[in-house]
């Protein structure tokens, strides 16, 4: 006889298993008490509560003469469900070599995007496998961002998210003094019965929608991204004093009179990254990657540290920078403004002319910048004009290209691209829409930190001879290997425009893609397969368990340059410190959970960058509806094609409803939306002319049509996508030799966003 739990969760797992162990013929309440050893009565509604529970997750079922069953060992699962705009959504089950389960809108019950739900597997189409949400296990979230509205009398929230398909209701009781048309903050109500309407109540009114700070700030909450720091914070920022004392300059390796410069954006204040440089004697060159020493002022464990963790990066807006650190931090102590003694933590390279390492050093310095550069500044000289530090700059740039070089022979991806930037006027309102080119003076900087946060990984894992070293935990920024899948997209893409994308294997595929880069280099199609070729690649995340990083051939590789904005880099300046003074092994769990949920605010606060970017793009078409634009396919999905500009690098999308003569669908073998009936097809890297028919603000979404439809506005606040009248313009190919026209790069990052 087994014995009864005391725990809640135990018993349910026990109740469950002599469910299933009862077969087909079931068990009732009395013999399950009896089997489990519940005599009392008093006791019993503890079984009852378990199979209450159970039904209610679908795991068991209720039959003839009070008998229960178990719904089957495969009919039931839980995953977390993803929403897709259609309505529908898919389960995730995160077990290797099983689909995600498709569901269709109409059985997704109360599941809101990111929830992790219970689903009755319900059969399905072809090889596709379909559930019913019957359960919801956890809330991703129960606060979520939108603008109110009136309908039939009742203040409504409409979510900024567009995977949250239905809208909120909220009692007059709960709108605590916001008003029509504000943006505000919602927190979700009990919600059980699908057929009755979501409420909620607003927590805080962020303003006016459509106002750009107001927006900004509705871009934050979204995400879950704070709008400020807490006063405690503040308060404990203000009360540290300046580290840079004779008493800890003495405990440090003094790098103050050798020649060191800052190459930053123009509008950087979080200067976090330095390099010296000088001959020595034997003709070699000395070359010092200084970082701000954050750890010197933020203790493990102090109201800085626990707020610089929990944010765990700081988010880059399209017109502000949200910090890790406050101010007094991030602008003022740790940043390596020009003409300032400042702490830091350094990498010091012996170098030859070929970039060879004879030898490294990695410590605590106090060190002094004497004069900051910005990339325009240090690539005028590299272009061949004058300026203070000449010989300096040019020496970094030789080296940065030898070891560029030898980076990618050695397998390193050649993918880049170039940022999106907006000219805004004083109340935010984008006035220009513009690429931010990288050049040299970017690669420059980029080769250092890359040299230094390899070795500082390198040094960690192995012993001055090649030697492993004992193991002992650290973070690392790993990249796994691509999508097979993905990749063969790639190499039929590119056989569509006549190119090549070789057959080889994982170690040999990064010089098979660089060889196809460089063959479409310059011509029409390079930045749409290079777009691909990016969106074949895994993402990069952090973790104690090294398996290298992919997309920059390095065995080792780690985050050591970028401490004022990422937490990873400031525990990688703690393990480095520990290490280095002989400690023992570090508490490998508690790095790895720091490691998940960096990844995980990562991904955040690219998502708000993403979202602030889309929000100006269409605010900016905003006022250009009607007009018509050439543009390139950029996308392709089972809703619709997106369609990048090229004039202003915006996107919008064309509703395969909206296409013109024949029925659409998008065929995933092909990776093309085909025509039906007459087998007219859209591929990636078309081109297209389009007028742009609505823009819905609060959805941040542009809607195109082909160019010859007439330009229609949205009518119904609550409609999600207008649909406007067929037409029969057809998408108009490149003239190169048949090829399609070069393609506009998806935002990048610059120096201040890299995510390698």
């Amino acid at each position: 006889m087994a014995k009864p739990s005391t725990q809640p969760d135990q018993l349910v797992q026990q109740v469950l298993a002599a469910v299933r162990g009862a077969g087909h013929a079931g068990i009732t309440s009395q013999q399950l008490a009896l089997q489990l050893g519940i005599r009392e009565k008093g006791q019993r509604y503890l079984i009852f509560d378990a199979i209450d529970l159970l039904l209610d997750e679908g795991r068991i079922e209720s039959g003839k003469k009070g008998r229960y069953t178990a719904t089957g060992g495969k009919e039931t699962t839980e995953g977390n469900i993803d929403i897709i705009s259609s309505g529908a959504g898919y389960v995730r089950l995160g077990v290797v070599g099983e689909d995600d389960v498709y569901v269709q809108q109409r059985d997704i019950g109360t599941a809101l995007h990111g929830d992790t739900v219970v689903i009755k597997l319900v059969g399905g189409r072809g090889n596709r496998q379909e559930g019913k949400v019957v359960k919801v296990l956890k809330r991703r979230r129960t606060e979520f961002v939108g603008t109110l509205h009136k309908k039939q009398g009742r203040m409504i929230l409409v979510a900024d998210d567009q995977r949250i398909q239905r809208p909120f209701v909220i009692p007059a009781a709960e709108v605590n003094g916001a008003h029509e048309g504000e943006k505000v903050i919602m927190e979700l109500g009990e919600w059980k019965d699908a057929r009755d309407e979501p409420r909620g109540k607003v927590l805080r009114i962020l303003g006016m929608a459509g106002e750009h700070q107001v927006e900004m700030h509705a871009i934050l909450a979204e995400f879950g991204l704070p709008l400020e720091f807490p006063e405690s914070v503040l308060k404990a920022s203000e009360a540290i004093a300046s580290g840079v004392t004779p008493e800890e300059i003495a405990k440090r390796r003094d790098v103050r009179s050798i020649p060191t410069l800052t190459i930053d954006p123009d509008d950087a204040k979080d200067l976090d990254d330095a390099l010296s440089v000088r001959k020595l004697d034997n003709g070699n060159w000395e070359i010092g990657v200084h970082i701000a020493d954050v750890s010197h002022y933020v203790q493990p464990g102090s109201v800085l540290d626990m707020e610089a963790a929990t944010r765990a990066t700081s988010v880059y807006l399209v017109d502000r920078v949200v910090p890790m650190l406050p101010e007094k931090l991030s602008n003022d102590l740790c940043s390596l403004h020009a003409d300032s003694d400042k702490l830091s933590f350094s990498a010091i390279f012996e170098l030859d002319d070929r970039a060879q390492i004879k030898q490294e050093w990695f410590g605590r310095t106090v060190m002094r910048s004497h004069h900051r550069f910005a990339y325009a500044d240090a690539q005028a000289i590299i272009d061949g004009g004058e300026g203070e530090y000449k010989s300096e700059v040019l020496l970094l740039h030789q080296l940065a290209q030898v070891l560029r070089k030898e980076r990618v022979a050695n397998g390193a991806l050649e993918i880049g691209g170039n940022e999106v930037k907006f000219k805004l006027d004083e109340q935010g309102a984008p006035l220009g829409v513009y690429e931010k080119v990288m050049g040299p003076a970017n690669w420059l900087i980029e080769e250092f930190m890359l040299l230094a946060n390899k070795r500082v990984a390198a040094w960690v894992n192995k012993r001055p001879g090649g030697t492993e070293r004992a193991k002992r935990p650290f973070v690392y920024r790993i990249h796994d290997l691509p999508d097979p899948e993905k990749v063969d997209q790639l190499r039929a893409l590119a056989k569509s425009f006549g190119f090549q994308l070789r057959q080889a294997d994982a170690a040999d595929l990064p010089h098979a893609i660089n060889d196809l880069l460089k063959e479409v280099r310059g011509k029409e199609e390079e930045n749409i397969i290079k777009q691909v070729a990016i969106r074949s690649m895994s993402k990069a995340v952090y973790s104690t368990e090294n398996i290298g990083h992919y997309g920059l051939g390095f065995e080792h590789y780690t985050h050591f340059t970028s401490p004022i904005r990422r937490y990873p880099d400031l525990l990688v300046h703690r393990a480095m410190a520990h290490y280095l003074a002989g400690g023992k092994p570090l508490d490998v769990d508690a790095l790895e959970l720091s490691c998940k949920h960096s990844s995980r605010m990562e991904k955040q606060a690219s998502d708000a960058e993403r979202a602030s970017i889309k929000y100006k793009q269409a605010e900016y078409l905003l006022a250009r509806i009607g007009q018509s634009f050439e543009g390139i396919i950029s996308g392709l999905t089972s809703w619709g094609i997106y369609v990048e500009l090229r004039e202003n690098k915006c996107e919008g999308l064309i509703g395969l409803r909206e296409l013109p003569g024949d029925v659409f669908r998008f065929d995933k073998e092909r990776y093309a939306v085909v025509g039906q009936r007459t087998g007219r097809k859209f591929q990636l890297g078309d081109e297209l002319e389009v007028t742009i028919k609505a823009v819905d603000m609060e959805r941040r979404a542009v809607d195109f049509v082909l160019t010859g439809e007439p330009a229609v506005t949205t009518s119904g606040k609550f409609q999600r996508r207008s649909t406007p009248k067929p037409s029969s313009v057809a998408p108009r190919k490149a003239s190169s030799k048949g090829k399609r026209p070069k393609q506009g790069t998806k935002p990048k990052k610059g120096k201040k966003g890299k995510r390698r």
